[in-house]
């Protein structure tokens, strides 16, 4: 199977590499980026988040992607797609998620790597819908589900079971194919 790789107007989303793993710890496990994450993970952490996304992957076809910057080939985070595993969460849905590094936090990257996540869930994987998840008071992230046409579900949100939602109940927006395709033909 080939390596996977998109290309925005900005950005690449690739598979991992080895050599990618200590620059995307270094912007994204900082207190600012991991606020509403859990908190900054010690190396045992980070261990675990790898196989994680690595087993995505292996599992699905799909995981949250490197996010690289063409211009200079920053690693500036992660974006993509995983199957919602979270306990008392839609196990199995289609979930777009993305992590950055703070310095690429307003300038559209987010955005642009998760709209091309969308239409990669729907056209290439078929996916009937795609859902995103968060907490209340992560106001970035939800704005960015509203921007990228998602709506808010709250009969979807689910009490915390896991670590990074530290207790919270974790809401969940979505969007459906059709409604993706109106705008995005």
């Amino acid at each position: 199977m080939a390596d996977f790789r998109h290309e925005t107007e900005r950005l690449i989303l690739r598979d991992w590499r080895e050599e990618d793993w200590p620059e995307f710890w270094e912007g994204t496990n900082t207190p600012a980026v991991m606020q509403w994450l859990g908190g900054v993970i010690d190396e045992s952490g980070q261990d675990n988040a790898r196989r994680r996304l690595e087993g995505y992957h292996a599992d699905h076809g799909h995981t949250f992607w490197v996010v690289e910057r063409k211009s200079d080939g920053a690693i500036l985070g992660f974006c993509g797609l995983k199957r919602c595993n979270e306990p008392k969460g839609p196990i199995g849905d289609m979930e777009a998620g993305w992590r950055l590094r703070e310095s690429a936090w307003g300038q559209g990257y987010a955005k642009e790597a998760a709209q091309a996540s969308l239409e990669i869930a729907f056209r290439k994987f078929g996916a009937p819908h795609v859902i995103a998840l968060t907490v209340e008071g992560n106001a970035a992230s939800w704005g960015l589900m509203k921007k990228l046409g998602m709506q808010r579900r709250p009969d979807m949100d689910f009490p915390d079971t896991v670590s990074w939602a530290e207790g919270e109940n974790i809401i969940v927006y979505r969007i459906e194919k059709d409604d993706w395709e109106a705008p995005n033909g």
